[in-house]
């Protein structure tokens, strides 16, 4: 997903004895995000839900995992892998600010709930079409193992073509193997349950929650 662009943080310059922060916060207005958001939702979250919608309807492949599987198993599987992703997003968020020099927060509360609100829409439409739908039928077309690494390799390198630096796309790689591995190993039925909610905790590790709790605790 392609972050507009926000506004340079206004920090006030630290006595001499206190070193520079290491980071340049971009802090996002709710202008911001909603201007990037509505182009966005047009030119990509449309076409993926009308694409799924297409293929559900027309074809209903068990393998695009429109159904809840064994539900209870997929929240408990879901909420416990976003957990993990979660934490290890916000690590990584870290080491790639100090990496790259500079970091995207939320100016506020408003544009912090609005992207959190937005990424709960995004998870299960990306998850629908690189774990169903790529990842289902690669790997009942040609098996588990180059089915998974197809779809985790397309699922990344569209990060790049949204315009992430190699290192982000780096981080959405491993998010998405471990993604990839809890939609294809999960017993019962294909489900993007378990996957959507992982997905949306790995996303606001890294993008939106995450970096606004690293703010909050300077570190960034």
């Amino acid at each position: 997903m392609t972050v507009g662009p926000g506004r340079f943080d206004e920090v006030r310059r630290p006595p001499p004895s206190i070193p520079p922060r290491m980071v340049h916060l971009v802090a996002t207005q709710v202008a911001d995000s909603a201007r990037w958001m509505r182009t966005d939702a047009v030119v990509r979250l449309l076409p993926f839900s009308l694409t799924l919608l297409a293929v559900e309807l027309i074809w209903r492949p068990r393998w695009l995992g429109i159904s809840t599987g064994r539900t209870a198993e997929q929240l408990v599987a879901g909420l416990a892998a976003a957990l993990v992703l979660f934490a290890l997003a916000v690590g990584l968020r870290v080491l790639i600010a100090r990496r790259l020099g500079r970091a995207l927060v939320p100016a506020d509360g408003s544009d912090l709930a609005l992207q959190i609100g937005y990424y709960a829409l995004n998870a299960p439409l990306e998850e629908g079409i690189f774990r169903g739908l790529l990842q289902g039928g690669m790997v009942a077309w040609i098996g588990p193992l180059p089915g998974i690494v197809i779809a985790t390799a397309a699922y990344s390198l569209y990060h790049r073509f949204g315009g992430w630096h190699w290192l982000e796309v780096g981080a959405t790689a491993l998010a998405g193997l471990g993604l990839a591995l809890i939609y294809q190993l999960l017993p019962g039925p294909p489900s993007l349950l378990a996957v959507s909610i992982a997905h949306l905790g790995a996303t606001n590790g890294f993008l939106g929650l995450g970096p606004a709790l690293l703010r909050r605790m300077d570190r960034l």
